[in-house]
């Protein structure tokens, strides 16, 4: 594939996932929107994993649960799960356990795995070779 990108690649999915900028940099419109999610699953677990990495990068040596929680309010980026009337993941019954215990292990916080648009980029890597 060359030039731009197709505007249907990442739409194979009927999930979706908006980053929203807590900081209200964006006001109430997401940042982005990352499309192509195949399963409530699949976008479950990236909105999970988005956020912890989230909250972990708001995090500095030392702060408290509720310091977290603040610098995360004012700094931090929250995914929304779309496409799925029941079964959503939120970040809000999450959030106060994850700014209480830091991560201990990185796939915790490895959005980049569950990213469809990654995927999509493997297929036209091999669609050159």
């Amino acid at each position: 594939m060359s030039g731009g990108l197709d505007s249907g690649l990442f739409g194979a999915g009927k999930y979706a996932v908006r980053i929203m900028d807590l900081s209200g940099g964006n006001g109430s419109d997401p940042v982005e929107t990352i499309k192509g999610f195949r399963t409530l699953e699949h976008a479950n677990g990236f909105a999970r994993r988005y956020v912890r990495d989230s909250v972990e990068r708001c995090r500095a040596a030392g702060m408290s649960a509720d310091a977290v929680i603040a610098a995360w309010f004012a700094y931090g980026e929250d995914a929304e799960v779309s496409g799925a009337a029941e079964g959503a993941w939120r970040s809000g019954p999450e959030l106060r356990a994850f700014a209480d215990q830091p991560v201990r292990d990185g796939e915790e916080r490895n959005w980049r795995a569950l990213d469809p648009r990654r995927d999509a980029a493997e297929e036209d890597d091999e669609d050159e070779g």
